[in-house]
């Protein structure tokens, strides 16, 4: 699997003189690969350093006792929700320990708010655990035909519930988890919300009604993952895509990390 990433500080963040908030982190585990990417709350100032935590916290979690291929859809489902609940206590474990809180202590972990995406990679399994508003894309191509990209964990749907963090109250009962089994499989990409705009097409651009939510644009997912292939997965053309105009219109810090299958 090729594996790049890039993340690029938001106009907005700039000309606030906010540093960058969003982190990525990847695993390479042989046959599988973990992927994941966080959004640092804006609001909080330390937060940067909760998105790194986040990462790593992913990583490291769910790097341990990752079903093999060829096991049933209940070991992955079981695995994948366990390992939810297991990052959101790791993370908290890591916030606590980075305030100094000592035993029997609490410390205001919400200094250090972030959601976070993560993949678990093994073909023809994805296994999705996020917590917040990050998103994430599975692409597909059948033999002979065109790639295609499936928006497989959607942000959450605008005018519900508030944001939730890592350090939110109760996030271990609020965290998505999502296994695709897809023989097809020939990337997965994750992304902070800050890339929405950028790669998320209103559904009336396809002709679909309001609730059909929002479409996966070929023209990046499947561009990217085409770039990637040719140029052996230098990062530099996903940079500069984030770096662009069209990105410009968010002002948010923008993430992308993806695995793509190089045999497809």
């Amino acid at each position: 699997m090729i594996v790049a990433g890039a993340v690029v500080q938001g106009t907005g963040h700039l000309a606030a003189g906010r540093g960058c908030q969003d982190a990525f982190k990847a695993a390479d585990l042989g046959e599988a690969v973990v992927l994941a990417v966080a959004d640092g709350a804006g609001s909080r100032e330390r937060s940067a350093l909760g998105a790194h935590l986040a990462v790593d916290a992913a990583c490291r979690v769910l790097a341990e006792g990752v079903p093999a291929a060829e096991d049933a859809p209940e070991a992955w489902t079981g695995w994948a929700a366990a390992g939810g609940a297991r990052l959101v206590a790791e993370y908290l474990g890591a916030a606590q320990a980075v305030l100094g809180a000592t035993t029997g202590e609490v410390a205001d972990v919400g200094a250090l708010a972030a959601t976070v995406a993560a993949a678990v990679v093994r073909p023809p399994w994805v296994a999705f655990v996020s917590v917040g508003d990050c998103f994430g894309t599975v692409l597909t191509r059948e033999p002979g035909a065109a790639e295609r990209c499936h928006l497989v964990l959607p942000p959450p749907t605008p005018g519900g519930p508030g944001p939730v963090f890592l350090s939110s109250p109760g996030a271990a009962l609020r965290v998505r988890t999502f296994v695709v089994w897809e023989p097809e499989l020939s990337g997965v990409v994750i992304a902070t919300d800050g890339c929405a705009a950028l790669s998320l097409d209103h559904p009336d651009v396809h002709g679909l009604p309001p609730e059909a939510g929002p479409v996966p644009a070929t023209r990046f997912f499947c561009g990217l993952a085409a770039t990637l292939r040719a140029n052996g997965g230098d990062a530099e053309p996903l940079r500069a895509l984030l770096s662009g105009p069209a990105a410009a219109r968010t002002g948010d810090d923008l993430t992308v990390l993806c695995a793509v299958l190089d045999g497809r």
